[in-house]
């Protein structure tokens, strides 16, 4: 499936990128990040994919509702691998799902709407490279490597950059 195959190409650039940092940087806040840590982001990534696949069992996903496990954001090598777990359990066949939430720090009325899998795995997808490019920041900021070109940038922009250049 050709939405399995993009969250692959992010998931192997994350997991890459990843794979040079020591847990202390990897867990290191970061100026650039308000203080929050490449690790944060990270498991922010995992629990919300971690609450798709919950709701697909469900059949109601609620990304407000996480466990924000401390060990996902210390631990690079546990996180590279519920990366790899989280995509092989990807290629499901859609089917409609409920998307609840309340969404407001001031309110407490749960709101509820039909939505599907492949929808939520593709705003999954979107929220992924959107903390990429936060990660991005992080890195720089540790100086840890070279960053590919187009990390954390979306395809529709990536495509964008080469139709416009010369």
């Amino acid at each position: 499936m050709q939405l399995q195959h993009a969250v692959n190409t992010a998931f192997t650039q994350l997991s890459s990128s990843l794979e040079s940092l020591s847990d202390v940087q990897y867990g290191q806040p970061c100026v650039q990040l308000n203080q929050s840590s490449i690790g944060q982001h990270v498991r922010h990534i995992i629990e919300i994919f971690q609450c798709l696949q919950k709701g697909y069992e469900t059949g109601v996903v609620n990304y407000e509702i996480r466990p924000r496990e401390k060990r996902i954001e210390t631990e690079k090598s546990y996180a590279i691998g519920l990366l790899k777990e989280i995509y092989n359990g990807l290629d499901q066949p859609d089917k409609k799902l409920t998307l609840e939430g309340v969404y407001d720090e001031d309110a407490s009325t749960l709101m509820r709407f039909d939505t599907n899998y492949y929808r939520e795995l593709v705003y999954n997808l979107e929220h992924t490279i959107h903390h990429m490019a936060l990660i991005r920041v992080g890195l720089s900021e540790l100086n840890s490597q070279d960053i590919p070109e187009n990390y954390g940038v979306a395809s529709a922009t990536v495509k964008y950059k080469k139709t416009c250049a010369p």
